[in-house]
């Protein structure tokens, strides 16, 4: 019993070896502020909603240190930037930003964004009433 414990304690010490990349490019070019106009309020909402998985500037909690959470989220936030980068949206095509519009709208709508499983631990990420009309109201002026 005594072997397996030290053999575990010896793969949980060893996985912390392996990092993820970090998601932290200060590379703005192409960020969706740069090809239009995005309201202060709305600014602030992406900042704190929206930002950490989708755009290049997640701001990580300590816990992203820790092998295998570390994982878990480098693969969530990967996951969300494929389906919406506000810091690459000037390098979308128009379908593309088309189809992205469509999507933001449905998720707002339905209250989807963000995640349930995100919220557990971001609180202030919570969007109040207030905050997805803001949101939706915005989009809708992207059509």
């Amino acid at each position: 019993m005594k072997k397996i414990l030290l053999a575990l304690l010896a793969v949980i010490i060893l996985i912390q070896f392996i990092r993820p990349e970090k998601n932290n490019s200060n590379n703005e070019l192409n960020a969706i502020s740069t090809v239009m106009d995005v309201p202060a309020e709305v600014q602030e909402i992406l900042k704190t909603s929206c930002n950490d998985c989708h755009s290049n500037n997640t701001v990580y909690p300590w816990y992203s240190e820790i092998a295998p959470v570390s994982w878990y989220l480098a693969s969530h936030v990967n996951e969300g930037k494929e389906h919406l980068n506000f810091s690459e949206w000037a390098s979308y095509n128009e379908n593309q930003k088309s189809h992205i519009i469509k999507d933001i709208e449905e998720e707002l709508q339905d209250k989807e964004m963000p995640l349930k499983s995100y919220l557990i631990i971001h609180e202030n990420a919570k969007m109040t009433e207030a905050q997805y009309k803001i949101m939706l109201n915005w989009v809708k002026t992207l059509k």
